[in-house]
């Protein structure tokens, strides 16, 4: 069973029965099937509470809680909605979900997103539609990330373009609000962009490109986009305008309120520190501070302690709240509905500590978020995820039959990782191989396995502080896509592996790279106990163009520059591509082939 916490508006549907329309305190959510007796035991059934949580969006009409399963379920609040939980019928897994004030957002692991609301199908507001289907540039409609606005909704492409649709009644889409107020049609915003940032009461946006650089537009009134000048009611900032006065650090996210946004930033330095910085309105609102401010200035506090850190923060629409490695939970701003979880109704200008009841919280304190919905707060469990190949390569690292080189923990508890992905994660094997020896040698076996997580999948939420000794020695900025198609264009032929046989000619290629690519081999090197660092697979079949085409997708995941796309070549390596189960990755090979033909013609 997870750990998940509630307090706020209680609205209808009444989610806590027989409690108070405002829940001032900390309280169990527990989820209720529609015909699960209040009375029932309920571990004599398998519900809703044996699912794993992943993720929590919640505003003033709904409320949607992700499962690791890839389905979700959804609170409708207005008198005439049911009490209980519909699921949300969507035929593919669910990744992410996000809701706004009057619109809600599902990004699939097929990078299409189903939407809903007034502002996206005037005619059908309550039905979901794929409205990444609706971009005209048929190469940009695989969708990487998602954020809803108020009113509108935004997606990241795969390219790293992003798309805006919705109201624009402020100019939130990046354009000019008095020709275009509603647009339900996905139009570019802007190119060359790495991540989104909304909110879900929010009529503004935050665009940050792959140089670090912030642009933002929308609803400025408060000074909420932070751009340092001082605000004139009723103008709005209609175009993307890049925001110059950013503290210095690497931007770690954004949160948005209505009239209010707070910036989380870390540091650079060996000992990396997280910081909280605010601007926009500070009258009841989440600033955690007595002054307005136009420009995101620092948020001071004696409750963020020297050896203290920020793991994760969550906007509502007035209202803000904070989670530390030091297991405390903070909250500042509107408490009118008792959203911060303190015993009262008392705004709270400055940071506040929320007292929580006993969880696995401060043992597991890594693996807990916020989310805030407009007048309502949560608390929730969610143990790491990863991608089917950052699962895999943990799997590898567990595998005896994988695992080539040998760490001493300090208690001398000795511990197997593999070694071709290590070359792949560590900046310089021969020389931070030592540096990571080194530092195992000092950790337990708990703190160890979660070093090689890290190193395995990229993800530092898994412990921050133990990642902050690592990370000058992994290559923590790059995806391992990435990483592998350096490696293959710098063509290191000694961290090939596997052979693979065309027309008498051999090619090596790393397993962990066919594993990543290929449903046969995956099953090969991950189910089979035999050895098969020997076997050949024979592609003599395929014609020098169409090998060229599979050589260059299984390390980048992207067809090879100047290279025609025929009819012939689709109907060669779609025989391959069913044969060798090249289907599992996203965008997989054939969808990249045919988006390219049709490109051509």
């Amino acid at each position: 069973m997870n750990d998940c916490l509630f307090f706020g508006l209680n609205e209808e549907p009444i989610c806590f029965k027989n409690k108070p329309d405002r829940i001032t305190k900390p309280i169990q959510f527990k989820f209720k099937n529609e015909n699960e007796n209040e009375n029932e035991n309920e571990n004599e059934n398998e519900n809703e509470n044996e699912k794993q949580i992943k993720q929590i969006s919640s505003s003033l009409f709904s409320t949607i809680f992700l499962f690791k399963n890839g389905k979700a379920i959804e609170y409708l609040k207005g008198k005439d909605s049911k009490q209980n939980p519909s699921k949300i019928q969507i035929e593919e897994n669910i990744q992410k979900v996000t809701v706004g004030f009057d619109n809600e957002a599902i990004l699939t692991t097929e990078g299409n997103v189903f939407a809903k609301g007034y502002d996206i199908n005037s005619k059908n507001p309550n039905e979901f539609i794929n409205i990444s289907s609706l971009i005209e540039d048929t190469n940009d409609r695989i969708i990487q990330d998602i954020a809803s606005g108020k009113s509108s909704i935004y997606l990241l492409t795969s390219n790293q373009n992003v798309y805006g649709i919705g109201s624009n009644q402020f100019g939130q889409l990046g354009f000019d609000y008095e020709e275009l107020d509603i647009i339900q049609k996905p139009i570019l915003m802007m190119k060359n962009v790495s991540k989104i940032f909304s909110g879900n009461c929010c009529d503004f946006i935050f665009l940050l490109n792959s140089n670090q650089e912030l642009f933002g537009c929308g609803y400025n009134d408060y000074g909420q986009l932070g751009l340092g000048e001082k605000v004139i009611k009723g103008k709005r900032t209609k175009k993307l305008t890049k925001i110059k006065k950013i503290p210095k650090g690497k931007i770690i996210d954004i949160q948005c309120g209505a009239t209010h946004s707070i910036m989380l930033i870390e540091n650079e330095d060996e000992n990396p520190k997280r910081k909280l910085y605010s601007c926009g309105n500070h009258q009841y609102n989440g600033l955690g501070k007595y002054k307005f401010t136009y420009e995101f200035t620092e948020i001071k506090s004696s409750l963020f302690e020297n050896d203290d850190n920020i793991l994760d923060i969550s906007c509502g629409d007035s209202h803000t709240l904070i989670l530390t490695s030091n297991s405390k939970l903070i909250g500042f701003g509107n408490n009118y509905s008792g959203q911060l979880g303190i015993e009262d109704t008392e705004n709270q200008l400055i940071p506040i500590q929320i007292e929580l009841p006993k969880l696995r919280f401060n043992e597991e304190i890594y693996n807990y978020r916020v989310s805030c919905g407009v007048d309502s707060s949560f608390l929730y469990y969610s143990s790491p995820s990863f991608s089917n190949l950052e699962e895999d390569l943990i799997k590898l690292f567990e595998r005896k039959e994988f695992c080539n080189i040998s760490f001493k923990t300090k208690n001398g508890e000795i511990i197997k990782a593999h070694k071709l992905i290590l070359k792949y994660r560590l900046k310089d094997y021969e020389n931070q191989i030592e540096k990571l020896q080194e530092t195992i040698s000092k950790k337990s076996i708990k703190e160890s396995n979660q070093i090689f997580e890290m190193i395995y999948s990229n993800n530092s939420k898994i412990n921050p502080k133990l990642y902050s000794e690592i990370k000058e020695i992994i290559n923590s900025n790059e995806k391992i896509e990435e990483t592998m198609k350096r490696i293959y264009l710098n063509e290191n032929e000694n961290e090939k592996d596997f052979i693979i046989e065309r027309k008498e000619k051999q090619y090596k290629f790393p397993k962990l790279i066919l594993i990543m690519r290929s449903e046969l081999y995956r099953g090969m090197f991950l189910s089979v106990t035999e050895d098969t660092s020997n076997k050949v697979t024979d592609y003599s079949e395929l014609s020098n163009k169409s090998f060229q085409i599979f050589e260059y997708w299984i390390y980048s995941n992207q067809i090879k520059d100047g290279i025609e796309i025929t009819q012939e070549i689709i109907n060669e390596l779609e025989i391959g591509i069913d044969y060798f189960q090249l289907n599992q990755t996203n965008p997989n090979l054939f969808d990249l082939l045919i988006k390219k033909f049709n490109h051509q013609n």
